[in-house]
């Protein structure tokens, strides 16, 4: 197999690209339909319907950062289109926020090869990020790629945002807040943007595992960006991945903890918590109290 070796200027980070292990587009496609379709093409459509992901009418903004997350996330939607459902509209958007020169050509190989049509525009916000919060530039970073998605999305006449977070970095976000913030929150199927007016954020890959979407790119031999980020690459230690691990660990000894951490989300006993924030506003279960009645 012949391949093509990158080194990152003063990073000393190598990628190999594969030119000719990638499988014909038409395979590409027939899989996520036939070998995935308990996996990956079934998940994606009960998240729609599940949570009214799509509605008729809807002009929707797929965010693609090149990750194997988001190519799986654009396929999908071409082929919820060839499937007859071609109520909506789709735009395919991608922002450099400040790639190497090469990550972006192959970033750009990728959609062309992968047929989708993407709207590619550049940022500086790596090195904004940087500036601004130099210990750790990836929290200010993912808020301004946000803002800066939501904005490309609202000039394309979009009203609905759509982002690659599938069921694991659901599960990976609770644990975050409960271990390392001390709250109880998770990361929500959909959530209207607070900034943009009658823009919605949607999240249409939430049930599907990362295992199977790391199974599909790998079988279709694409090889999809990592985070791609000049400064992170500099910065030690990673919450999230510690997070990972330790779930992981879990499930040696507790059977489906990962199921287990999704579905707290959807449990939870409002007569038995301490408290809760809704609309800013903070409440105790002593406002609720009647002297044990």
């Amino acid at each position: 197999m012949e391949e093509k070796k990158t080194t990152l200027a003063g990073e000393g980070c190598e990628i190999l690209v594969p030119f000719n292990d990638r499988k014909p587009l038409a395979d590409i496609e027939r899989s996520i339909i036939k070998t995935y379709r308990k996996h990956i093409w079934s998940k994606f459509i009960k998240a729609i319907k599940e949570y009214e992901l799509v509605q008729d009418g809807d002009k929707i903004a797929v965010a693609i950062s090149g990750g194997k997350d988001s190519l799986l996330l654009a396929k999908l939607f071409q082929e919820l289109h060839k499937n007859g459902n071609r109520n909506f509209e789709v735009e395919y958007i991608a922002m450099d926020p400040g790639y190497h020169p090469e990550i972006r050509t192959l970033l750009e190989e990728n959609c062309d090869y992968l047929g989708i049509p993407v709207h590619i525009y550049d940022a500086d916000i790596f090195k904004v990020a940087d500036r601004i919060a130099s210990d750790y530039p990836c929290y200010m970073c993912a808020r301004m790629r946000r803002g800066a998605l939501y904005g490309k999305a609202e000039a394309l006449g979009c009203n609905k945002l759509a982002l690659g977070h599938h069921f694991n970095d659901v599960i990976e976000t609770t644990m975050l807040n409960l271990l390392c913030a001390g709250s109880f929150k998770t990361m929500m199927p959909k959530l209207k943007a607070k900034n943009f007016e009658n823009m919605e954020l949607i999240r249409p890959l939430y049930l599907i595992e990362e295992m199977y979407i790391q199974r599909f790119i790998q079988n279709s031999g694409i090889w999809p960006l990592n985070c791609a980020c000049m400064v992170a690459a500099k910065k030690i230690g990673n919450k999230r991945y510690e997070i990972k691990d330790l779930i992981e660990g879990l499930k040696k000894d507790f059977k489906n903890v990962d199921m287990s951490i999704f579905r707290a989300a959807e449990n939870v006993g409002m007569d038995t918590i301490l408290g809760w924030e809704k609309d800013g506003v903070k409440h105790s279960f002593l406002d609720e109290y009647d002297d044990g009645e």
